[in-house]
């Protein structure tokens, strides 16, 4: 995949632990797209003291889920993801613009003297994986190779990056139209949501080309 000189894909976290922000730790494996969206926008605001206890939580209770879906589906993206266990945690997100703003969580887990990485989402699919250990933390670098040659066990072609915009323009949809579809981000990898907007950039951008080829 193309990189962008802009962006640092040598940098490396040391820990995935450590938060270096307090917006880091407030987000930290906060399941629901909704719930990280207000917490980031009352933060920004300076105003996160006004913000319940009940959106700060790192997963809701099977009530205040139905609470939330009263006022919109996409209220429950992300709130139905498995819960991290013991010494894991999410190091990036796929959140998609679908009806119930479905997302899938990357993760990886410390044992012993490796890191040990999972996809997940609330739907129970199955993930074939780039690579499944580590000795130590992926740089950028690393990381997008992770996404983008990881894929959806009988899902379209693309890895994680950019096989649901794939799925949804083999439907008849046209790549301008979705170019936001997909958002990719890290609170770890402050570049990463970077990266992929201009990947998505150069998607539709292709598109556009082959159309004028075709003139």
């Amino acid at each position: 995949m193309k990189r962008y000189k802009q962006i640092d894909y040598s940098y490396q976290p040391e820990s995935y632990w450590e938060d270096s922000t307090v917006l880091q730790a407030l987000l930290r494996d906060v399941k629901g797209v909704q719930r990280r969206k207000m917490i980031i926008d009352y933060y920004e605001n300076e105003e996160i003291d006004q913000l319940g206890d009940t959106f700060l939580q790192a997963k809701l209770s099977d009530d205040e889920r139905k609470r939330l879906g009263l006022i919109h589906p996409s209220f429950m993206g992300g709130e139905y993801l498995p819960d991290c266990d013991t010494d894991e945690t999410e190091i990036a997100r796929i959140e998609l613009r679908s009806t119930l703003a479905d997302v899938i969580s990357i993760r990886a887990k410390r044992d012993g003297s490796e890191y040990h990485y999972s996809v997940l989402d609330e739907h129970g699919d199955t993930y074939s994986l780039f690579t499944q250990t580590s000795e130590d933390t992926f740089n950028l670098d690393e990381l997008v190779d992770f996404i983008d040659y990881s894929e959806q066990i009988g899902g379209w072609s693309g890895g994680l990056s950019l096989s649901y915009n794939n799925a949804n323009a083999e439907g008849g949809m046209d790549r301008e139209s979705l170019e936001e579809f997909t958002t990719i981000s890290s609170e770890i990898y402050p570049q990463l949501e970077e990266h992929y907007q201009n990947v998505f950039a150069d998607w539709v951008a292709e598109e556009k080309e082959e159309e004028e080829v075709a003139l």
